[in-house]
């Protein structure tokens, strides 16, 4: 049973990150041979409160469909066909384990880097994908006498480096506005206090949601569990996560 209840796990996910409600959803279609199974289709159709699971669709032929109008639109064959249709490319993978990081390089004082001057930014590739949290980098600022900076960032697993060099006349703030910005820290000092301790909450309880969510997957760990147990704890978690994504931190400051 918990096998099939792992089907659905996706279609909650999936409705999540749209931000939609199940009531939303037009049509239901099938698609795979495991849909065939009619325990698949009841938990689906139970999922879906009832909505009648649209069957006209061969399932193991809908993923072949699906990228024959793919192709058609891509290589402008039948054109009159498919020209009602939008080609839609999205990322078939969760956004974890990435393979580069953004390293961005910011001059000044405040919490927020949007408070701040931005000198430059730069991609870190080829780092060996992990969950999150895991990939450690290390980031290192260098100015020599003349007040040229130097930020590099190197990937502590695989050694993997890049570096960005910032002169003195490229994206650099003025004597004025360094001034202003000195005064802004003082000004702001109560706000962007307040502001990081919320933040720093945020943060711990999304990596210990994050880290709670990875452990309960471990079969190791699972196994060990009662199945109501396991509910629980995937039932807050998944609630906690939820909650951090519709936070919006400016709004707890006004």
């Amino acid at each position: 049973m918990d096998l099939f209840r792992k089907c659905m796990e996706p279609d909650e996910k999936c409705l999540r990150d749209a931000k939609m409600d199940k009531s939303s959803v037009h049509d239901v279609v099938l698609v795979g041979g495991s849909t065939r199974i009619p325990k698949v289709q009841q938990l689906l159709q139970d999922f879906f409160n009832g909505k009648e699971l649209c069957k006209s669709i061969n399932p193991d032929e809908a993923v072949a469909y699906g990228a024959a109008v793919q192709a058609a639109i891509l290589s402008g064959e039948g054109k009159e066909r498919v020209q009602d249709l939008l080609l839609l490319d999205v990322t078939p993978l969760s956004l974890d384990n990435q393979l580069d990081v953004l390293i961005q390089a910011y001059e000044g004082e405040r919490t927020r880097t949007k408070d701040n001057n931005l000198l430059g930014k730069f991609e870190l590739s080829g780092i060996p994908p992990a969950p999150r949290g895991v990939p450690q980098i290390n980031v290192c600022f260098y100015i020599d006498a003349n007040g040229i900076l130097n930020v590099s960032a190197e990937d502590k697993t695989t050694c993997q480096k890049n570096k960005i060099t910032i002169t003195n006349d490229k994206g650099r703030l003025s004597k004025e506005e360094i001034e202003k910005m000195v005064q802004d820290v003082e000004k702001y000092k109560a706000e962007d206090n307040e502001l990081k301790k919320k933040v720093e909450a945020k943060k711990s309880l999304e990596n210990y949601a994050y880290n709670m969510r990875n452990t309960i997957k471990d079969e190791k760990i699972a196994s060990k569990l009662p199945a109501a147990d396991k509910k629980k704890i995937e039932d807050a978690v998944e609630s906690a996560i939820q909650w951090l994504e519709g936070i919006n931190l400016q709004r707890l400051m006004n």
